[in-house]
């Protein structure tokens, strides 16, 4: 299958002038909240400061975490507080490789409990009581202090950044990174087998596609299921940490080639998850078509995004371009989707995809109705420096956005 030039997660790197993350310390994210204060390491917030009502179902906390990802530090600190993962509550999720703060809450747990867990990598910097949980989208972005190490003189390399941003001149492609589409980078392909319908080839490509492997038991695993197709006798040969797999191999085994129920053995965010790829794919696709020709503002009777009074897409703003401050938007598409751009329309048919496709009638539990993205997303507060043999960047984006495309962007070298 042909791919477009910007596949599994935005644009190519070139020659990047500076080595990133070689530390969690290096890459630093904090929150941006709805009332626009940014959750610094170590710093304590009330509930006036942040905007949260009085109450007592609920406690909001801010958790500050170092190598750990958003899910786990959750359900480990639920776990520590006999509470289930179905009790928290977060704006959004943060890679792991960092040192992040984010704005959390707990159903039914004492703040005093919570400030007195000591769990490794994890710092609970305040907690007060709220009749409001925080859910997903409640931050107006997140703040980025990035370390690297120069790979060329560090004055160059500030030259070479501040000619980038005079290139972008404020807005960057708004691809979505490469934590979309999986560590395997297969997302795409098994999303797209489940809207085809072939769930036969979803649930293999799944278990057996071992092209971007890097762990010699599971790569073994998966090669020799691929030639063996023994259900039964894999059971005791895969790797016990591919439980999802092990899941789909137990029901296969034991009720045979029902391809569609196997599927239905992992979860459904999972199962969601492949076809949110095809569709962030097709995104990736049409901003670089966009990017290549220069469009990166909108025109009379495109679609656009209005801005917040941060400079921040705002999504409740979507319309025909008219007038004032808005940023190009695509659609991330959907089988409710209503104006599709002639880039789209060329995206969808190199898939040979339609948007009645995202009905998924082979699993319409996986339905996708679609939404809107910017297609060139604002950036704010951009800094940069020199210190001792590193350089440091700085900048705000809007939430969603990914720093690690920016960043490919403000540090390659032509």
């Amino acid at each position: 299958m042909q791919k477009s030039p910007v596949t599994k997660g935005g644009a190519k790197m070139k020659g990047e002038i500076l080595i990133l993350k070689s530390s969690p310390e290096d890459f630093i994210v904090k929150e941006i909240m709805r009332s626009y204060k940014i959750l610094e390491p170590e710093m304590q917030y009330s509930r006036d400061e942040l905007k949260y009502p009085e109450g007592d179902e609920f406690t909001i906390f801010a958790m500050q975490k170092r190598e750990w990802n958003t899910l786990q530090a959750l359900s480990t600190i639920a776990s520590s507080c006999g509470k289930g993962k179905k009790s928290v509550g977060f704006a959004g999720t943060k890679d792991r490789r960092a040192v992040s703060v984010q704005l959390c809450s707990i159903r039914g747990v004492d703040p005093a409990k919570l400030l007195s867990l000591r769990i490794p990598g994890i710092r609970i910097n305040f907690a007060w009581k709220s009749s409001e949980q925080v859910k997903l989208g409640d931050l107006e972005g997140n703040a980025f202090e990035i370390t690297g190490k120069p790979k060329i003189e560090q004055e160059k390399a500030i030259d070479i950044i501040k000619s980038n941003e005079s290139r972008l001149g404020g807005l960057f492609p708004n691809y979505y990174g490469t934590q979309r589409f999986g560590y395997r980078n297969n997302n795409v392909e098994v999303g797209l087998s489940i809207l085809r319908g072939n769930l036969e080839q979803a649930a293999m490509l799944f278990l057996t596609d071992s092209a971007n492997e890097d762990m010699p038991e599971a790569k073994e695993a998966r090669e020799r299921l691929a030639s063996e197709k023994d259900f039964s006798n894999a059971l005791g040969y895969f790797p016990k940490h591919l439980k999802y797999e092990r899941k789909i191999i137990s029901y296969l085994a034991s009720y045979g080639p029902n391809y569609r129920e196997a599927l239905r053995t992992l979860p459904r965010q999972l199962l969601m998850m492949f076809v949110h790829s095809v569709e962030s794919e097709i995104f990736n696709g049409v901003v670089k078509s966009l990017y290549d020709e220069g469009h990166t503002k909108p025109k009379r009777a495109e679609l656009s995004c209005g801005l917040d009074s941060y400079g921040f897409p705002d999504y409740s703003k979507i319309s025909k371009y008219e007038e004032g401050p808005a940023v190009l938007a695509s659609n991330i598409i959907g089988y409710e989707t209503e104006y599709i751009s002639e880039y789209e329309k060329a995206a969808l048919e190199e898939y040979g995809l339609t948007k009645e496709s995202f009905k998924c009638k082979s699993m319409p539990e996986l339905r996708a109705k679609g939404s809107f993205r910017a297609a060139f997303a604002p950036y704010n507060g951009l800094g940069y420096k020199v210190d001792g043999e590193f350089v440091r960047l700085a900048f705000s984006l809007p939430a969603g956005s990914y720093a690690t495309v920016l960043l490919s962007e403000l540090i390659q070298q032509e």
